[in-house]
This record gives structure tokens, C-alpha cells and sequence, in this order.
């Protein structure tokens, strides 16, 4: 199985690509967590790989234009997402982080 059939190897890739972009503060599963891929001995947060898409589920710094980096992280993850739709989801807007991300998710 390569990483774009196996939904947990591509769910971690494309998690760990989105959280890379400087203006996303940490992924997140949504209001209802539905936002997620399970994973031997887990689950990968903020990132949901469906069969014919992909969501991701993102809490994103305040300052920039929400719909630019929507398109910036949709632009990385698209040619990793082997041919599925990327859909991204802006969860929440911070301001003034001093710390990591909630363990919640």
C-alpha cells in the first residue's frame, strides 16, 4: 500500500505538512470531531481522509487573510492528497499565543 492508499500514513503526512505552515497555530477536529483519521493506537487530528477527499481541520494565527492561507495550505497538501479534493476548514482564529497547542485538539 503507498501513503496515498493507506488513509493513516496520508492522514499523519498531510497533518504534519499543514501544521508546518507558520500561520497555523494547530489542527483541529472540528466542533463535532469529526475532523480526524483513526490510526493504529489512535487517531490523526485535523486531518479526515474520506475516499474521494480530504478535510482539514485548522485553528490558524490572527493577522492574515484567512482565505490566503486556506488557498497556501491547500497548495501544499493537493499533490500529496493522490487525487482527492482538499478541503480546508478554518476552526478558530488566536491571537497572542505564548504556548503550544491545546491537548485536546
Amino acid at each position: 500500500m503507498t501513503g496515498a492508499d493507506d488513509p493513516g500514513q496520508l492522514a499523519a503526512v498531510l497533518a504534519a505538512k499543514a501544521a508546518r505552515h507558520p500561520d497555523v497555530a494547530w489542527l483541529s477536529s472540528g466542533a463535532f470531531r469529526t475532523i480526524s483519521t483513526p490510526v493504529r493506537g489512535g487517531t490523526v487530528v485535523g486531518v479526515a481522509v474520506r475516499s474521494t477527499a480530504v478535510e482539514v481541520g485548522l485553528v490558524t494565527r490572527f493577522g492574515r487573510s484567512i482565505p490566503d492561507i486556506v488557498a497556501e495550505v491547500r497548495d501544499v497538501l493537493a499533490p500529496l492528497a493522490g487525487g482527492r479534493v482538499v478541503h480546508v476548514f478554518v476552526e478558530d482564529v488566536v491571537a497572542g499565543l505564548g504556548g503550544g497547542a491545546p491537548k485536546d485538539g
